[in-house]
């Protein structure tokens, strides 16, 4: 595995952090304090081809590797993670998805659509009631005639009311796994409807959003995948989902080093900066240990992701590991900066919030130490 980045990944990853600090870092603040992002940052994404990333060109995307991916991934996570959920979803969760398991029409549809902006894609799996226990879900399809009738609800979806298209799973048949099929649902359908979730304790100006499915009828044309096959769509995607938010978290992760080592340089105490003090080097080396094992991580999963080899394991690894750094690194810059990093003069407090939900979202860290186990062990703790 060559560990060096070609000249082209090297060009992603400044393009993609000099966008950040022109687009993002001036406004993150008060797009924070305001639980509201500006949705022009949507079409600059897709100018600057940030929404169809690793797409092919014939469909809009900008044919990024999946390490170019991770590299935008990374530094769209250092500037906000807020910003960072709309690409991860957009692209990960829903257009890899399409390109994958999607007939030549529906690539053709949607996948264009998707990587301009057009039509913001959201997933679809998490209810009320079910979340790392997906396969319970209770959202029903029912087959009448050559169309299918959708009813049911989901919940802390990213880009839930700002979508043109959502990837639902809904369930068509037994209870368990086996039962759930997939459907690509265009947002404007009647009897589809979201709401706002606010009060978030972390990234708080992401759309995030609850949709409810009342007799949403899709022809039978939009089911993506075999009938019975939902859960395996969504399983598959989420190994691309996990290592974008991976990349994400080291990110986070990342900016929480840059500001704990730019702070400790300028804060004095004792008469000298508190970057001469031995804790302070420790906490600040923990950080910097950490970021770059996790960073390695990502790495591995997007090489096997572009060699085309099974990435499942590598991408809980990545996912599991890069989130829980996230935590710590916060945990760290806050304590570096004492006071200060308890108030959003700094942003190490909003890195801390925001860390936090990583160890949740596409499977808890428990989640994926079972599916880790699971693999090196051949045995489930599932069932």
């Amino acid at each position: 595995m060559d560990l060096g980045l070609s000249a082209e990944q090297e060009m992603v990853r400044k393009t993609a952090r000099d966008f950040c600090d022109r687009e993002i870092a001036p406004y993150v603040r008060d797009w924070d304090r305001s639980e509201q992002m500006d949705r022009g940052i949507v079409q600059k994404l897709a100018d600057i081809g940030f929404l169809g990333g690793p797409l092919p060109e014939r469909h809009g995307g900008s044919g990024f590797d999946n390490l170019s991916y991770c590299l935008v991934v990374e530094e769209l996570g250092r500037a906000d993670s807020s910003v960072r959920g709309i690409v991860s979803v957009n692209v990960g969760l829903v257009a890899k998805t399409i390109e994958k398991w999607g007939s030549e029409e529906q690539k053709e549809e949607w996948l264009p659509k998707l990587a301009t902006g057009e039509a913001l894609g959201c997933y679809g799996l998490t209810e009320p009631g079910s979340g790392s226990d997906a396969a319970s879900l209770k959202t029903s399809a029912k087959q009448d005639g050559d169309d299918w009738v959708l009813n049911g609800s989901k919940m802390f979806i990213t880009n839930g009311t700002w979508a043109g298209l959502a990837l639902i799973f809904a369930r068509t048949g037994e209870e368990g796994a086996r039962g759930i099929s997939a459907f690509l649902v265009p947002t404007d359908t009647p009897g589809y409807s979201s709401r706002s979730v606010t009060g978030k304790l972390g990234l708080r100006s992401q759309d995030t959003g609850e949709l409810i499915l009342e007799d949403v009828r899709v022809p039978d044309r939009n089911r993506i995948g075999g009938l019975g096959e939902g859960f395996k769509v969504a399983m598959s995607a989420l190994d691309k989902g996990r290592m974008s938010l991976a990349a994400g978290s080291v990110g986070i992760a990342q900016g929480c080093l840059d500001a704990s080592i730019a702070y400790a340089k300028e804060r004095e105490q004792f008469g000298r900066s508190i970057a001469r003090f031995q804790l302070v080097q420790e906490l600040i080396a923990d950080m910097a240990v950490e970021i770059e094992a996790a960073r390695l991580l990502v790495w591995k999963a997007a090489y096997l992701a572009d060699r085309g080899e099974k990435h499942t394991l590598q991408s809980s690894y990545a996912k599991y590991f890069a989130s829980e750094t996230a935590v710590r690194a916060a945990n760290n810059a806050v304590q570096v900066h004492g006071g200060y990093g308890y108030v959003d003069e700094y942003p190490v407090g909003k890195y801390l919030r925001d860390a936090r939900v990583a160890t949740l979202y596409e499977g808890t860290s428990q989640i994926q130490k079972l599916i880790i186990g699971r693999t090196l062990t051949g045995e489930n703790a599932f069932f």
